[in-house]
């Protein structure tokens, strides 16, 4: 991946496009859902508050995450499709 760092709280998130099945049956890309999940690929330094103080990022590179279902703008950088948005986008960190 090309070096990038968001600005701000945004995250870049690779959503888990792995192949959906039911059966044997593989299910086409226009029938699925969006991806739900991924995997932080970058973020942010970190939101500042009024008083100019950074407020420290709750996610970091690596973290397997779920966030809202349309959550994110999607971008292709290499070919790969990744989501930014911002840090309050994502509901929960998976462990």
């Amino acid at each position: 991946m090309v070096k990038v760092t968001p600005l701000g709280d945004n995250v870049i998130i690779e959503p888990d496009n792995s192949e959906m099945r039911i059966g044997h049956i593989i299910i086409p890309d226009i029938a699925k859902e969006v991806p739900e999940n991924g995997v932080v690929r970058a973020v942010g330094p970190g939101k500042t508050n009024k008083t100019g103080d950074r407020i420290q990022m709750e996610v970091k590179p690596g973290d397997q995450v779920m966030y809202g279902k349309y959550a994110g703008e999607e971008y292709k950088i290499d070919d790969i499709k990744y989501l930014m948005m911002p840090q309050s986008s994502v509901l929960l960190i998976l462990e």
